[in-house]
């Protein structure tokens, strides 16, 4: 079944609105999604949550290559705020409270042009514009 994050958003937003810079579900674009709201900016993220069995049957079935699975499923990865350290820290508090896995899973860093990089467990793939 699909996660509502909606009652989660309802308790941070009021206190963190202002710092977060942006939110992305990993629906519709997956782990590359988030190049369509992105100028200049390469994110990196290398600290993804586990790939549930689920994705890794799907690839063992399939034979599709990681680097694919990334622009096609979320793997487990759902729901994606980006913000500041101290704030990212509440939100994950908060989260954790409601029964939410959540984590820090990367950084953004200035960059020309567009540029996504997930690094874990099958591999290092870029992805860009």
């Amino acid at each position: 079944p699909t996660r509502t994050y909606a009652p989660l958003l309802a308790k941070i937003l009021p206190e963190w609105r202002s710092r977060i810079k942006g939110m992305v579900h990993c629906s519709g674009g997956a782990q590359t999604k988030v190049l369509h709201f992105v100028e200049n900016v390469h994110v990196i993220k290398d600290n993804l949550f586990e790939t549930p069995p689920l994705f890794r049957m799907i690839q063992s079935n399939s034979g599709t290559e990681w680097k694919e699975m990334y622009q096609v499923f979320n793997m487990g990865h759902r729901m994606e705020i980006y913000t500041d350290e101290i704030a990212a820290a509440a939100i994950i508090e908060e989260a954790n409270a409601m029964g939410v896995g959540a984590q820090i899973i990367g950084r953004c860093e200035a960059h020309t042009g567009s540029r996504v990089t997930v690094s874990g467990e099958h591999g290092t793939f870029a992805y860009e514009n």
